[in-house]
């Protein structure tokens, strides 16, 4: 099999069209890991441009990608800002911090005379201005370490050095028309005496993997690099691309989830080791929510007592014996059947019926404690893939319904003008007319909702009991590609004054449906047109008396609701959802007059979970600081997080979003006026959201905390989040 893999592998064998790069090298910290190359004297030292997709492995530490010296290089610190060093001078700090270990992020640094920039994912993050005498000069250069020095953990591909150009990362990166999602894009220009583009496709011999793909002759040596077959293998087939190569398949692969608290141990090698001989667990970061699936787990020892399995809200593992330390494990996750083999002989159940989508994998080492290794196919598996189980990486993942979520979602900033104007939702050339759209001001301020049911001019605030008010002067129209605004300077459009506006598109589609109705005062149902069960459903009564805004959540159970304008837990309601869960194309209310009074009008917000666009979920906290990682299997757009089940006070609803903030996401709350707030803290991920905080409203140890969220982009297609 390493035959067949390195004749696909090697330079100049074409991949499946139109993909370009096929293969990644491992950077093994643990094993003082990088490249060499003298460089020669440059076409200019001041004016070059370094581009490498980069996938990190170990973060909280300093690393190196790209040095000239121990004064001169490019890397990451211990708070995982990139910082680029020039001469001893910090040239820039990132404000942004780097932190999203699952998967790629494209990296370019640009020096253009005494000016520099650098790019992630095809933004500028930061810009300097100090004069370069070290980098493109005829000394020795590294990747993945800087002067033998703060070696990388972590993966690197497709790496460009363009020697007397500095360009943008249009030269290499580009938006996919179809996912929305920045992406690679083969470097076609010139590169100079010194440039270079480094595949790390040829693994014929150690040497061959520094090989120079310009054409230029510029080769680089690796050190402390393995091919030896098992699990010091570096060619690896992970990468920032997905596509089908009639093996485990390009993509980007799954790794040991180290911002999974389940994860207890510390981990190295680019995240696919344990980094000592202890009693831990490990968990993968890819969940498997249907089809087949097939990895190993290995031991550095055989021994009694070691655990695999899968993981949901619990563990279901069987304790295993490893003769030569590897185990095989199958999980069919449409007929919830694990098994396991031990050195690719005969599999045995390990359960049954563990249906429902959700499960990662799962290992531990219990009471003899071992270093656990785990392969999910981005080096050669030890034993036969088994027919029809897939290696875990993207390109495997079913295709969601939604490929770019910018054509149903969006949370556009703006700044008011106290004039009619027109705003728009398009985000990288794509837009949609928004059904529902939820204004609110980042100053104090009320909440605003208007929806394409009830017209535009007429909305209902989140934060209140109040009954719908008409205003012509605020959201005078749906268009096509966003909404329009008039001269309002109380809600929506104050001369200076920062907003956001969360938008959804109503459809079967998306899983939003917007519902109006008259009351009946006795219980009855609603019929929505989702086709499937809202997963969350909320309702304002809007004439008549004033009153509470009724929230039900799937995680809730149907005889207790929550309100959305105050701070209060889930408490019993019979009266609010009639004891009775929504159905395929029903809700159910009872008597309450907050959802049912005689003759009144009311509107309801439905809303249904779709795979790789939206999910409804819990989580409870640990007040950590490295707090919960939530899967949703995407990118988040918008998350709304409400504390469920608390003692004491209650606590608000907090709504985050992406285009706010950078890595600390200002909060604002549903149910408040208050400005946007910072000190509940969390990350967006790849596929979800980290908890940073360890503050009660979002992260109290042992408190049921209620989500949902809508993505930017579903994680077969995203990169790495900052």
């Amino acid at each position: 099999m390493l035959a067949l893999l390195g004749s696909l592998r090697k330079a100049g064998g074409a991949p499946p069209s139109p993909s370009f790069i096929t293969n990644s090298l491992r950077f093994r910290s643990s094993a003082s890991t990088y490249l060499s190359r003298t460089f020669a004297t440059p076409t200019s030292s001041t004016v070059f441009t370094w581009s490498a997709w980069v996938k990190r492995g170990s973060t909280n530490a300093t690393f190196r990608l790209f040095g000239a010296s121990t004064n001169t290089s490019l890397g990451f610190n211990a708070a995982d800002n990139l910082v680029l060093t020039l001469n001893g001078t910090a040239a820039i700090i990132t404000t942004s911090v780097y932190r999203d270990p699952l998967a790629w992020y494209h990296i370019v640094y640009a020096q253009n005379g005494a000016a520099q920039t650098i790019y992630v994912n095809g933004s500028s993050v930061g810009t300097g201005t100090t004069a370069n005498t070290v980098f493109n000069t005829a000394i020795v250069h590294q990747l993945g370490a800087a002067n033998t020095l703060n070696y990388f953990d972590g993966y690197l591909t497709e790496v460009n050095f363009i020697d007397g150009q500095a360009l943008t990362p249009a030269s290499f990166g580009e938006i996919n028309a179809t996912t929305g999602v920045w992406s690679p894009k083969q470097y076609a220009g010139t590169y100079g005496i010194n440039g270079f583009r480094l595949r790390f496709n040829d693994i014929s011999s150690i040497s061959a993997l520094g090989a120079d793909g310009s054409g230029s002759g510029n080769n680089w040596n690796p050190t402390n690099t393995s091919l030896t077959t098992g699990v010091t293998y570096d060619s690896m087939v992970d990468v920032p691309m997905n596509y089908s190569d009639g093996q485990n398949g390009r993509g980007n692969y799954a790794v040991i989830n180290s911002l999974n608290p389940i994860t207890t141990a510390s981990l190295t090698s680019a995240n696919l080791q344990t980094a000592s001989a202890a009693s831990q667990a490990i968990v993968g970061s890819m969940s498997m929510d249907n089809g087949s699936w097939y990895w190993e787990i290995q031991y550095n020892a055989a021994t009694a007592d070691q655990l695999v399995g899968v993981y949901k809200t619990s563990a279901t593992t069987i304790s295993v014996t490893p003769t030569t330390n590897v185990i095989g494990v199958r999980f069919n996750a449409d007929t919830g059947d694990l098994d396991y083999t031990v050195d690719g002989t005969s599999y045995s159940s390990i359960a049954t019926g563990l249906t429902g989508g959700g499960y990662i994998p799962y290992a531990a080492s219990a009471t003899n404690a071992k270093i656990i290794y785990a392969n999910f196919g981005q080096r050669p598996f030890q034993y036969t893939r088994p027919a029809g189980f897939n290696a875990l990486n993207t390109n495997n993942l079913s295709n969601p319904t939604i490929v770019n979520p910018a054509n149903y979602v969006a949370a556009t900033i703006y700044t008011g003008t106290a004039s009619v104007r027109s705003l728009s939702n398009i985000t990288n050339g794509v837009s949609f007319q928004p059904n529902l759209v939820w204004i609110k001001s980042r100053a104090s301020a009320n909440h605003a909702l208007f929806d394409s049911v009830r017209g535009a001019t007429n909305y209902i605030s989140s934060n209140t009991t109040a009954t719908q008010v008409t205003n012509a002067n605020t959201l005078t129209a749906f268009t096509a590609n966003g909404f329009d605004l008039g001269t309002d300077i109380t809600l929506v459009n104050a001369n200076a004054g920062s907003y956001v506006a969360w938008q959804w598109k109503e459809s079967a589609t998306s899983g939003v449906d917007i519902v109006s109705y008259t009351g009946t005062g006795a219980s009855t149902t609603i019929a929505h047109n989702l086709g499937v069960v809202p997963a969350m459903i909320i309702v304002k009564r809007l004439t008549g008396a004033v009153s509470n805004w009724q929230v039900y959540h799937t995680s809730i159970p149907a005889t207790d609701s929550m309100q959305l304008n105050t701070q209060n837990q889930a408490a019993a309601a019979p009266t609010v959802w009639d004891n009775t869960a929504p159905t395929l194309n029903s809700f159910s209310i009872g008597a309450s007059s907050d959802v049912n009074a005689i003759g009144i009008s009311y509107i309801a917000y439905c809303f249904a979970e779709i795979s790789g666009f939206s999910k409804f979920g819990v989580y409870q906290g640990n007040s950590n600081l490295s707090g919960q990682f939530v899967n949703c299997n995407f990118t988040p757009k918008i998350i709304l997080i409400k504390n469920s089940i608390l003692s004491g006070s209650g606590s608000d609803w907090f709504i985050y979003d992406s285009s706010r903030g950078i890595n600390a996401k200002p909060a604002l709350r549903a149910n408040a006026v208050f400005s946007e707030i910072t000190t509940a803290n969390l990350d967006f991920i790849s596929t979800g959201f980290k908890l940073r905080s360890n503050q009660a409203d979002i992260n109290g140890s042992g408190n049921n905390y209620i989500f949902a969220a809508f993505a930017e982009a579903p994680f077969k297609h995203a990169l790495a989040k900052f």
